[in-house]
């Protein structure tokens, strides 16, 4: 169930990141106005929520209560000339309505000035919120997009040779061939990173506000658009993090994180939380996946038994000759290689024109046996 099914008040609107996009930008990406058409209660609850956030968005003034009270006496003043020519009984239904507008908008001024607080501090953030839309719009090439509508990770190869383990419900954009002096991808959602090394050509991961750069690495970025942090964990090598130049400058400086360390972004008002020990931390430890635990660090071991592990740890499937590689034992390293560059190596090792190929989550070996 959507999180947004539970939704009974309008705080739980206002709160939500992906429909303040949608009443604000016009970025509807989570298909708010499909989905408000459903229910006609839930509609009026939308329309409510809506109209409040723009109310919110309108700049402070100085208007007393009375220059409020005179406002409106002003323009009922206006409406009843007009009608002045109509019938006395849609005249009362006027006045009907002018005695609900008062105490309605009575109300939407109280509840606003309640709601100020509550909006400044936790809606409107000092920076300006990224969303996935606005990164892609930001980049003049043309870039693919993969989206993971399924409810198990997916593998994306990079034409780099990096790979990507994108978990469901997420999206990566990247451009078919790498060119110029940068390696840049866009996020949304999860997904853990493997990249190939080229320390001339850095590579960036867009997410929400931060900017994760590295040369060569392993790690994992947590950045879905109805969260309120974005999280980066490093597996092996280093990465630096850094706020998106799109946003609002903040104190922070560029954070530095090393193999098992972590860094949580707060999105509300831009602060960096390294975490040095993730072990003490509960949530990165029980979202820790099978390929941040898993060793690749091989010493005479069956191929079998490396398969085995290159498929728990990608959750793919891998098709090999079985019998003819029965008795082959490797000795290798794979650790901090992209899936693609792991496949190569054990290929290489075996020999006899094994070769393999990759077909979505399916991967089939192709080997004459051990030399």
């Amino acid at each position: 169930m959507q999180k947004r099914n539970k939704y009974t008040e309008i705080e739980d609107f206002l709160s939500d990141e992906s429909f303040q996009s949608w009443i604000l930008f016009k970025i509807d990406e989570d298909g708010w106005e499909e989905w408000t058409l459903e229910s006609r209660q839930r509609a009026k609850l939308v329309e409510d929520a809506r109209l409040l956030l723009l109310a919110m968005k309108v700049p402070d003034s100085n208007l007393s209560p009375s220059d409020i009270h005179n406002a409106l006496q002003t323009t009922w003043i206006k409406i009843e000339e007009k009608e002045n020519h109509i019938n006395s009984i849609h005249d009362s239904k006027v006045k009907t309505l002018r005695k609900y507008f008062f105490s309605g908008a009575a109300a939407i001024l109280v509840f606003g000035m309640l709601s100020v607080w509550f909006y400044q501090n936790q809606i409107s953030p000092k920076s300006t919120v990224i969303t996935y839309k606005e990164l892609i719009d930001e980049n003049s090439e043309g870039l693919v997009e993969q989206t993971n509508n399924s409810d198990k990770p997916q593998i994306i190869t990079l034409s780099d040779g990096s790979s990507v383990l994108l978990q469901p419900n997420s999206k990566l954009s990247y451009p078919k061939i790498f060119t110029g002096n940068e390696r840049k991808v866009y996020l949304s959602g999860e997904g853990f990173f493997e990249i190939s090394k080229n320390p001339k050509k850095p590579f960036f991961v867009y997410a929400n506000e931060i900017v994760t750069k590295v040369v060569g690495t392993s790690f994992r970025v947590k950045a879905y658009s109805d969260q309120p942090d974005v999280e980066v964990l490093v597996r092996t090598g280093k990465v630096r993090v850094k706020s998106n130049d799109l946003v609002a400058k903040s104190n922070q400086e560029e954070v530095v994180l090393l193999p098992n360390q972590a860094l949580r972004f707060l999105r509300s008002d831009l602060s960096f939380n390294k975490i040095t020990n993730i072990t003490q931390d509960v949530t990165l430890t029980r979202s820790v996946g099978n390929i941040e635990q898993l060793s690749f660090e091989f010493t005479d071991i069956p191929v079998s038994q490396i398969f085995q592990t290159i498929e728990q740890a990608y959750l793919v499937d891998i098709d090999y000759p079985k019998n003819k590689l029965k008795d082959c034992h490797l000795t290798t390293s794979l650790s901090d290689q992209p899936l693609t560059e792991k496949l190569k190596i054990v290929c290489n090792s075996i020999g006899n024109n094994t070769s393999f190929e990759m077909n979505g989550n399916q991967i089939i070996i192709t080997s004459e046996g051990c030399n």
